[in-house]
């Protein structure tokens, strides 16, 4: 499974892109870990630009064939911007999801914390599927 050594993780599955140069924003998105175990994603529920989100609460959904799951926001902020291409064709999530398949951007109040390095989440993901 794909873990990419660049981002940052939480424990349900977002990953966290921290770009120092554009003024402090991150991008968030789902793991593969996650679209993998959605299966093939159909819809997606994202919270609008300009909408103040809650680290740890659920700020849209993903509905697959499977099931739908939480989207949580990985930290509190304000979302920045959001990826249309994927509320009109989710599949880009399964396909891509540390590239064309990110949700949304943040600008973080304070310090990014609580976050996993790939290290961390490829071992959070091994011991879940034992």
């Amino acid at each position: 499974m794909s873990v990419p050594e660049q981002l940052q993780y939480t424990e349900e599955h977002e990953w966290i892109a921290d770009h120092a140069s554009d003024n402090g924003v991150v991008t968030v998105g789902i793991t593969a870990y996650a679209a993998d175990a959605l299966g093939d994603i159909v819809y997606v529920s994202l919270p609008e630009e300009g909408v103040e989100v809650s680290a740890g609460e659920p700020c849209g959904e993903a509905e697959s064939t499977k099931s739908v799951s939480d989207i949580y926001a990985p930290v509190t902020g304000e979302i920045s911007a959001v990826n249309s291409a994927v509320i009109d064709d989710p599949s880009v999530i399964n396909t891509d999801p540390y590239g064309e398949g990110w949700l949304f951007k943040v600008r973080p109040e304070g310090e990014l914390g609580g976050l996993l390095d790939a290290g961390a989440y490829s071992k959070l993901i091994e011991e879940r599927d034992q």
